[in-house]
């Protein structure tokens, strides 16, 4: 997250879950349930917000999500102190409490999503692709290729057939505006097709 020339770090709740369900799987308990549960709440909210504008995201998560997080982070700092610091169960926390700026900051921001999940399962394909990508023959080569591969990715992410959305925005992007370049992004064009399909 950036803001007035600042690199802010936003930490993924998927890791801090992470970190719980491990131990859960090792030893079940109650108070590792009750980490998970209350996790899985803040997924619940977000599971209603999917796809909604940030400024709508934004006021859901500060009505519905933040006093969930806030209960969290006392629970956490409370249970810390009952049980053995030395425990995997203490270091799950610890881990948790450590970031819980970074944890915190999605809920103030409706870019933001609450984990890098949607990051990380689109690294595959670049650690597959990397030796293919050492040598692109020259930097604006790499850098085309670069263009290529965001806009590929960015139409995954938002359900597309990378293929169809690529063939159509090459094929009218010469007499497009360069003022409105925007509107050719997925989730314009997106939208376009499908007002497009419903008016045939």
């Amino acid at each position: 997250m950036m803001g007035a020339g600042h690199i802010h770090e936003a930490a993924c709740w998927a890791h801090v879950r992470r970190k719980f369900y491990e131990i859960h799987v090792a030893q079940a308990s109650p108070i590792v349930a009750e980490a998970l549960s209350r996790i899985a709440a803040l997924y619940e909210v977000e599971s209603r917000i999917r796809g909604q504008p940030p400024g709508s995201r934004r006021q859901t998560r500060q009505q519905h999500a933040l006093p969930i997080v806030n209960d969290l982070h006392d629970w956490l700092y409370q249970t810390l102190i009952q049980v053995s610091s030395k425990s995997e169960l203490a270091g799950g926390i610890r881990y948790a409490l450590a970031r819980w700026t970074a944890l915190s900051r999605y809920l103030a921001d409706g870019e933001l999503e609450i984990d890098n999940n949607a990051a990380e399962r689109a690294l595959p394909a670049v650690a597959l692709g990397r030796k293919n990508y050492l040598f692109p023959g020259s930097n604006a080569g790499g850098e085309s290729a670069a263009a290529m591969y965001s806009l590929i990715g960015m139409a995954k992410l938002n359900g597309l057939d990378p293929m169809a959305y690529l063939r159509d925005i090459l094929a009218c992007i010469t007499d497009h505006p360069v003022n409105q370049i925007d509107k050719l992004l997925p989730w314009h064009w997106a939208q376009q097709e499908q007002r497009t399909r419903l008016a045939a």
